[in-house]
């Protein structure tokens, strides 16, 4: 499903106050060969999808300075977001990411544009992330076949607001 498919009749308000779930977060990404300048046009992570775990990773460093004692310095955040459900064929994401070009892909061929944003205020971020597949259906006999891939940022993302527009 694309954004802009999601987000037909919503409207998020920057003033939104109240207790958010984790369906209120959309996570997309750009699958398409060529880049697409709309979000809308990016594909949602939600078939079969069962987590995305969205983890910021900081780095720090810490140092001892005379009379002044540790001091500690924030030097980077990685963003990352680990995705795990249900294999579901038909599921364009899914297909997408299991395809064997992602699956065994190197380099800049698995880095591609995504978004995530709040359905209920529409702030988020936007940015660049290598798909790294780790497993694509594992499980037990007779039980759903299991995958988990982790969307990785390649930098720093930048602030982002969804806008109708770009649909």
């Amino acid at each position: 499903m694309k954004v802009s498919t999601l987000m037909t009749g919503k409207t998020p308000s920057a003033e939104f106050a109240g207790v958010a779930t984790a369906d209120d977060f959309v996570l997309a990404i750009d699958i398409a060969s060529t880049a697409s300048t709309k979000t809308g046009d990016f594909i949602v992570v939600q078939g079969g999808i069962t987590s995305v775990d969205s983890q910021l990773n900081p780095e720090s460093e810490d140092k001892t300075y005379i009379r002044n004692g540790k001091v500690t310095t924030k030097t980077a955040t990685q963003r990352t977001f680990n995705v795990t459900g249900d294999r579901m064929h038909g599921d364009e994401f899914q297909d997408w990411a299991l395809s064997h070009s992602v699956k065994f892909g190197t380099g800049q061929a698995v880095i591609k544009p995504y978004v995530y944003f709040s359905l209920l205020t529409g702030e988020g971020e936007k940015g660049e992330a290598a798909i790294i597949v780790n497993s694509d259906g594992s499980g037990d006999a007779g039980a759903s076949a299991e995958i988990d891939i982790d969307v990785m940022a390649t930098k720093a993302p930048t602030s982002y607001t969804y806008s109708s527009s770009e649909t």
